[in-house]
């Protein structure tokens, strides 16, 4: 039987190639799939940021690979449909981001019926969600402005250079700046171990990074 970390990265690698190949999938449907694609991984990335998970022997959150996801879609659109449409897909992902802080929170707000079985599950869930989302939303904006700018200098500076070293390269930089932001801005005081957090999250996000990088090629194709 296999132990409960060896299990988690077993549905570590198989959540990896879910991304990729959705990803893909949203690259081949086009513009508006992956601006939607972003859009949805930055928000479910929010979400499961709460849980925490052990990773050989390490206790990391369980959404590091979605925040990837998100900067690789940005990636896919600059690459394919120019800068100023992930540009835009940043603003919008800003946008639908603050719609969900401030209706999950009017949620909370109803009062529930004798009947219903979840609202401490909400509350559980969602009660520190506006620190959460203001973190994230705030070290979203950085770091995707970031990476939008750093990936538009590499496609300048090394236009012979193939799209996926050029990705895992932005990844790699803008994930390093995302995990020290938001690890202060919004987990700070939740977690048991902050810089357990810091260090293993960047290490999965490396990990993550270079196991989704050989199949960048087939952007191309």
């Amino acid at each position: 039987m296999l132990q409960f970390y060896a299990m988690n990265e077993l549905l570590f690698c198989i959540q990896i190639l879910l991304i990729v190949g959705f990803a893909l999938g949203a690259l081949k449907l086009g513009r508006a799939a992956l601006t939607g694609w972003v859009v949805i991984l930055a928000l479910i990335a929010n979400l499961f940021v709460i849980k925490q998970i052990t990773l050989a022997g390490f206790h990391v959150t369980a959404s590091d690979t979605f925040m990837i996801g998100s900067v690789l879609g940005l990636n896919f659109l600059q690459e394919y449909f120019g800068k100023e449409e992930a540009r835009q897909a940043t603003w919008i992902t800003f946008f639908f981001m603050l719609f969900f802080v401030l209706v999950s929170q009017i949620h909370l707000l109803y009062e529930p019926s004798p009947y219903d079985t979840t609202q401490t599950s909400f509350q559980t869930i969602l009660s520190i969600a506006p620190r959460l989302f203001i973190a994230s939303m705030t070290v979203f904006f950085i770091v995707q402005q970031f990476d939008i700018a750093f990936f538009a200098f590499l496609k300048n500076r090394f236009p012979h250079r193939s799209f996926a070293l050029r990705t895992t390269v932005s990844l790699v930089l803008s994930q390093f700046l995302d995990t020290l932001l938001f690890s202060f801005a919004g987990l700070y005081g939740i977690v048991g171990s902050l810089l357990d957090i810091i260090f293993v999250s960047f290490c999965v996000k490396l990990v993550a990074i270079f196991l989704i990088s050989p199949f960048m090629r087939w952007a191309k194709t």
